[in-house]
């Protein structure tokens, strides 16, 4: 195995973010270069891995069954499969990812289980992906798919095409899929965000977008309610939470798209 634990990892930030332990010192200085820019950037994470949870409870409520999670970052509590498992023992998870260590703790936490894989694949090769025999055999493309971009897709440059990743994935999916997206916005910091939107680039990776920009990733898809909104919003029991910065939202496949 491969890896370079001198360099800032998005998953291994998240991990500490969380409470994990599962993270080294280049990941925990990036982490706290990102708190200076946001003091209350550690609760957005937090908030981030419950809105993952409702959204998995949710579909799963809505007779979904299989869940493709793209860019699932490291194991930690509240993983898709052990929410979904809680409701519906039977439902079927991949989990995808290209970083050596998540794949290796994600191997040996599922270990045993056989409604769980773990595949290695790049988010922005959405083809190869598609293609790989697991995702390809595993997953039953004539049911409904939960596919899963959670805190994903603002790590995915203007360049590299977030939108057209979407599209090759939405573009596989069966009727009455569902798409749920979490993504860093900019909004909150009102006049002088693109400059701050630059300095977060610089110390986490993360390429922050307008809200609307972010509408434009569910393209093909129904929003349900609430529609995008802060994620801490997102069927929350929560009648007024503090904003996260964050936009949540899940859409279902739109009839002929």
């Amino acid at each position: 195995m491969n890896f370079d634990t001198t360099k800032p990892h998005p998953a291994r930030v998240y991990d500490w973010m969380i409470g994990g332990r599962e993270n080294f010192p280049a990941d925990r200085e990036a982490a706290r270069k990102i708190l200076e820019l946001n003091p209350d950037g550690r609760r957005s994470f937090v908030e981030n891995r419950r809105f993952l949870g409702r959204v998995v409870t949710h579909l799963v409520g809505q007779g979904v069954r299989q869940f493709l999670d793209i860019g699932a970052g490291l194991p930690a509590s509240g993983n898709v499969h052990e929410i979904a498992h809680a409701i519906a023992p039977d439902t079927r998870v991949v989990y995808v990812d290209h970083d050596e260590i998540v794949l290796a703790h994600a191997r040996a936490l599922m270990a045993g289980s056989d409604r769980v894989r773990i595949v290695a694949g790049d988010a922005r090769r959405p083809e190869e992906i598609l293609d790989e025999p697991v995702v390809r055999n595993f997953i039953d493309w004539s049911q409904p798919v939960g596919l899963l971009m959670v805190a994903l897709l603002h790590f995915v440059s203007d360049e590299e095409g977030p939108a057209r990743i979407v599209a090759a994935f939405r573009d596989a999916l069966p009727a009455g899929s569902f798409l749920a997206i979490s993504h860093g916005g900019v909004e909150q910091w009102g006049e002088g965000w693109e400059e701050r939107k630059e300095r977060v680039r610089k110390a986490s990776q993360a390429y922050l977008r307008t809200r609307e920009e972010i509408m434009g990733l569910f393209a093909g898809f129904d929003l349900l309610e609430p529609g995008l909104v802060d994620l801490a919003r997102w069927r929350s029991a929560d009648s007024d939470p503090a904003p996260t910065g964050l936009y949540g939202g899940a859409g279902r496949l739109s009839a002929g798209a």
